[in-house]
């Protein structure tokens, strides 16, 4: 199974394209990341900007055209600070919906914070010491004080560089009252968090984000030194950090653009960063930076491969994907498979084995299994009136592979799997064209015989005859014993529909095999 997972953060979005295998585990196949700047003169005022909404617009088509390329089955998206902050951020969530059918999760702080950590528990070990792990975004800060694995404590405090950027920096380089105003306010907003932490003896230090990753690059190339390819599980030393830091502070942009390991796109937001991580180094006391290349958006995988295993399962076992996606919406909605499955195999023989009247072809077919496949998911609502809950449920379903107007037609047949039949002036049927409509009623009649000859959900049914010439027409109905009366009682009483569209006279009649 392929799965995107898109980061929309306050200073980038970033996407991972990872395959993920039946066991759970996954490969990352890409990487994409675009500086956005979602954030940028937007989190004060509380507004995204309509020139950053269309830049992340832009930026997120260039990421699904990459993730069509890798034909991806799922995209997971998820939103934090920048967006969830705005008066106007579910209107840019609709419209990436509307415009790329990109779905986007918008996630609390706190949630945001357990996958960061969800994430580097998988990419670091930290069982073996208390740990303190930050995250630095462009909005928010997410902190985690854990032990030996063990969450204890999780926040996120709006302290972001692009924030402590824009609120405390007026010069360049940044006035000493500057600095000094920031570490104040820092002082402040994570006082709780220290106090929390120094009840423990804090073993690790472990940063995430690209401003920690930067840091980590220019501390390794200060003295000419070269950065390595990856900078994950990078060790720093507290006094390697402050040299960082004073480095940064003291120097102005173009000065900052010039420093080796430094993003350039990173020049203004450096600053605040290195000093928020020394800050919290030295208030901990924590001798050494851990860098960890895992975050948001890997959480974000492993959380779904945790709540998903039987869909990425399905994955390796149903080639199909239209098939697949039937199937998982079924379980997702807890349907009953065994009835389910029956239902679909009984009418796939009444269709079969009455081709010469329906004239029906693949294509048919293919709606009719699919449609007795799901006929019954609208118990997940209520079992009362439950065929109009599955016609509901299987048009917002989210089927992938599907145009649309199967769906509805899917649905329709599904909706007419018992009590009245189809009628031309029905909605259901009004939102179909006329040559889907024209094949609802015969499809339909299939369904109703098929999920009646499985009326007890016991599967007592092993197969159907049809025989018969001119009007008479005769289902032998295959058992095992003499148990299928509850089936003969149901299928005819949906016998009339059946009789109406083909213009024939039905007969039912049990035929017992050893």
């Amino acid at each position: 199974m392929k799965v995107a997972a898109i980061d929309i953060g306050s200073n980038s979005i970033h996407m991972v394209v990872a395959r993920i295998d039946a066991d759970g585990h996954f490969t990352l196949l890409d990487r994409a990341k675009e500086m956005v700047r979602l954030g940028k003169g937007t989190l004060a005022a509380r507004a995204l900007s309509r020139e950053a909404m269309q830049a992340g617009i832009q930026a997120l088509a260039t990421f699904k055209r990459l993730a069509d390329t890798q034909q991806i089955d799922r995209v997971l998206a998820v939103a934090t600070s920048a967006v969830r902050e705005a008066k106007n951020g579910g209107d840019f969530i609709a419209q990436i919906g509307r415009e790329l059918g990109i779905h986007v999760d918008l996630i609390t702080g706190r949630e945001e914070a357990r996958l960061i950590h969800l994430a580097v528990s998988n990419a670091l070990d930290l069982r073996d010491a208390s740990t303190v792990l930050v995250d630095v975004g462009g909005g928010s800060v997410e902190l985690v004080l854990a032990d030996r694995g063990i969450v204890k404590l999780q926040e996120s405090l709006k302290l972001g560089v692009l924030r402590l950027a824009e609120r405390f920096f007026e010069h360049d380089p940044p006035a000493r009252d500057e600095v000094d105003a920031l570490e104040e306010y820092l002082d402040r907003q994570l006082a709780s968090f220290y106090k929390r932490a120094r009840s423990t003896e804090v073993g690790r230090f472990i940063g995430t984000s690209g401003t920690v990753l930067n840091l980590a690059a220019i501390a390794l190339q200060m003295d000419g030194g070269a950065a390595p390819e990856r900078l994950h599980g990078i060790t720093l030393r507290a006094k390697d950090v402050q040299r960082v830091r004073k480095l940064v502070v003291r120097s102005d942009r173009d000065e900052r653009q010039r420093l080796p390991g430094l993003d350039r796109r990173r020049v203004d937001t450096i600053v605040p960063g290195a000093i928020l991580i020394d800050h919290v180094m030295r208030r901990l006391e924590v001798a050494e930076l851990t860098t960890c290349e895992w975050a948001l958006r890997e959480g974000v995988l492993l959380d779904f491969i945790r709540r998903h295993g039987r869909e990425i399962e399905e994955n390796e076992t149903i080639a199909d994907p239209r098939r697949r996606s039937v199937v998982h919406l079924g379980r997702r909605l807890n349907f009953e498979e065994g009835h389910s499955q029956q239902v679909a195999r009984l009418a796939l023989a009444l269709f079969d084995q009455t081709a010469d009247r329906h004239g029906l072809g693949a294509r048919e077919r293919e709606w009719l299994e699919f449609a007795a496949l799901l006929h019954d998911v609208g118990n997940h609502i209520a079992h009362s009136r439950h065929h109009r809950h599955s016609y509901y449920l299987i048009v917002h379903g989210e089927l992938l592979g599907f145009d649309p107007k199967e769906i509805r037609l899917i649905a329709a047949l599904a909706r007419y799997h018992r009590k009245a039949g189809p009628k031309e002036e029905d909605e259901e049927l009004e939102a179909l064209p006329n040559g889907m409509r024209a094949v609802v009623p015969p499809l339909a009649a299939l369904l109703r015989v098929a999920d009646a000859l499985d009326r007890s959900h016991f599967s007592v049914v092993r197969g159907v005859d049809v025989t018969g010439r001119g009007k008479d027409v005769t289902i032998g109905v295959r058992t095992g014993g003499p148990d299928a009366e509850l089936e003969l009682w149901a299928a005819r009483r949906k016998a009339d529909i059946f009789e109406q569209v083909f213009g024939l006279r039905l007969t039912l009649q049990v035929q017992v095999e050893e």
